[in-house]
């Protein structure tokens, strides 16, 4: 089969698909194409095949436009340019049923579930919401971003989902050429910058402070500057929220936190529980988590990977366990050591849609089915998706 790389061919677009992307058939072979919408005529750029049934590319001119279209507000979301947003050329709304789509398409293919998803919007729109970043420098130090699929840095002026206080705080600057810089503003309004030289393990110039002050769940929390958490302003609040809600901790109950972070959602566990167990693999994190929740007797923290420290640790009996795993998921491993406990509910909040199918069918395995979900565009202009199930143990 001859290489298709660089070739324009028309394409009738076909469905959504999971990394910010759509389907199109050409010749017998798939397309994966970015920059189109379902339904629209395209004429596609072929930017990447390496044999086989499929192959990439861009959307480059489009032909038939479908009515979610909109002219993307930032001039490096193009074919070519900045790797970061996959949804700018749609409509908020259109957006939101996209991420929809693919969430009911991870778990019905799977999962074997289905489930009528509705992605909902949260404050702020779709704009100037992102408050924490990872830039990388190119041979001229100029900061940027990455294209797609690609280690080329696109050097950038501004950032449209960038809140105030990040991307525009290190643009302009000269930076070591191939370093990154890692910049966010926490709730109070401060700026922290490092750069990162050495593949991150060492920090040459910083501005702010090694942590920030953070207010989510009614609480203030010291966290990591540049470490995790939640980019949307108002994520923290609306997953604890419905954490707090669908866990039903009974009172004086033992709830697990696995993947704890800093201690958000057992900050919420705690207001019922008697115990909380919380486990964080990143040191770091752990120590931030107990030093938040020192007025918290009953939360007892442990620093070490969730599999570790569940196999290891005589832990009681959870009513409860909520579980916020990377975007890998949990896996196997961790999901059976869960449901050895027999925890009659579930609650698994999740960064990735495939992963939280994979592991749902596993839960499944145990007996678990699936009672609840909301899904939240904490991530606007981007394909990620934020999720929450309630996972409940039958009878």
């Amino acid at each position: 089969m001859s290489d298709w790389t660089g070739r324009r061919v028309e394409a009738e677009v076909g469905a959504v698909a999971h990394g910010g992307h759509c389907v199109a058939r050409v010749e017998g072979r798939v397309v994966f194409v970015r920059h189109a919408l379902p339904g629209e005529r395209v004429v596609v750029a072929i930017t990447e095949d390496k044999g086989g049934s499929f192959c990439r590319g861009d959307a480059v001119e489009v032909l038939s436009a479908a009515p979610g279209r909109v002219a993307p507000p930032c001039p490096y979301a193009r074919p070519g340019g900045c790797g970061g947003c996959d949804w700018q050329h749609a409509d908020g709304a259109t957006q939101r049923e996209l991420k929809a789509a693919v969430v009911a398409e991870q778990l019905s293919r799977l999962a074997g579930v289905s489930w009528d998803v509705e992605v909902e919007e949260l404050p702020g729109g779709l704009g100037d919401w992102r408050t924490r970043a990872r830039l990388a420098v190119d041979k001229s130090g100029r900061a940027g971003f990455r294209g797609h699929r690609s280690h080329r840095v696109i050097p950038i002026d501004h950032c449209v989902i960038a809140a105030p206080g990040t991307v525009d705080e290190v643009v302009g600057r000269a930076w070591r050429p191939g370093a990154e810089v890692a910049v966010s503003v926490d709730a109070t309004g401060r700026t922290h910058i490092a750069e990162l030289t050495d593949r991150g393990r060492s920090v040459r110039f910083a501005v702010g402070a090694p942590e920030s002050v953070e207010f989510a769940a009614r609480r203030e929390w010291r966290v990591d500057a540049h470490g995790f958490w939640q980019v949307h302003p108002d994520a923290g609040d609306v997953l604890a929220e419905v954490v707090e809600q669908w866990s039903s901790v009974p009172e004086g109950g033992c709830a697990w936190d696995l993947y704890a972070g800093a201690g958000l959602f057992a900050s919420v566990l705690a207001r019922r529980a008697s115990t909380v167990v919380a486990v964080e693999s990143d040191r770091a994190a752990a120590e931030h988590g107990a030093t938040n929740l020192a007025d918290l007797p009953q939360v007892r923290v442990f620093a070490g990977k969730v599999e570790d420290v569940l196999a290891a640790e005589d832990l009681p009996a959870p009513d409860v366990v909520v579980l916020d795993p990377p975007r890998k998921g949990a896996g196997r491993e961790v999901v059976d050591a869960i449901a050895a406990r027999t925890p009659a509910r579930v609650v698994y909040v999740a960064c990735d849609p495939a992963a939280l199918a994979r592991d749902i069918a596993s839960f499944a395995d145990h007996g678990y089915a699936l009672r609840a979900l909301r899904a939240f565009d904490a991530f606007p202009m981007t394909h990620h998706v934020e999720c929450v199930a309630l996972l409940v143990k039958a009878a």
